[in-house]
């Protein structure tokens, strides 16, 4: 893959963070026009629902990719664990369809670590379209740290150019909003002399990253 550009993958990831976020944030839009008309009181508590729960999902999305995505300068080179639990477990949450199993070593991680990882979980919560089960571990070592995502379920719905995206085999110009993060991930592991996989099947989609220190 050839080289790209920091405005380049920004203008990406911006676009995948705005289709995300287009769907709560439009439905608050509705809920605030369906409210502003109504007069009958359990109509009107069900558009402050609908107000509820867009809100949320909006604010969980903008909390996720803050870490997948953003520079989250005020957390230094290590991030607490808690932190990336609970954004991966209110967007897998909001899917409903989906059960998250944690396995991680220490309180903290490297930054970098906890940007692929959460992308990792990004990709395997996209590929559960009919739900499952996503265990997630990692490991701090004394000259790196370990990552490895695993997707389980019925039904495995992985797009191959993601998959080409992490090996590295997509040119800067054929990359989309779908496929920015695998390359930042990707680059952000071979910067540091790192490496990432995927191995997948009809049922489990397993993606993994060892990440040097330093």
């Amino acid at each position: 893959m050839t080289s790209m550009t920091s405005l380049d993958l920004a203008s990406l990831l911006c676009s995948r963070l705005c289709h995300d976020l287009l769907s709560p944030v439009g439905a608050l839009t509705n809920g605030l026009e369906l409210l502003a008309d109504e007069r009958n009181p359990q109509m009107r508590q069900r558009c402050l629902d609908l107000l509820e729960q867009s809100a949320r999902i909006s604010t969980d999305k903008l909390k996720f990719f803050r870490l997948a995505f953003g520079a989250a300068g005020d957390f230094g080179e290590m991030v607490p664990t808690d932190d990336a639990r609970a954004v991966v477990d209110a967007l897998a949450a909001n899917n409903g369809r989906i059960d998250v199993n944690w396995l991680l070593s220490g309180d903290a991680l490297p930054k970098v670590a906890v940007k692929v990882m959460l992308n990792f979980a990004l990709m395997a919560i996209d590929a559960l379209v009919r739900g499952g089960t996503i265990d997630i571990a990692a490991d701090l070592r004394e000259t790196s740290s370990e990552v490895v995502v695993r997707a389980s379920g019925t039904r495995i719905a992985f797009d191959p150019e993601i998959g080409r995206a992490l090996e590295g085999e997509v040119e800067t110009h054929e990359l989309s909003s779908r496929t920015a993060p695998a390359a930042m991930i990707r680059e952000l592991a071979v910067s540091r002399g790192g490496k990432v996989m995927h191995v997948i099947d009809e049922q489990a989609l397993v993606l993994g990253a060892e990440l040097p220190l330093g």
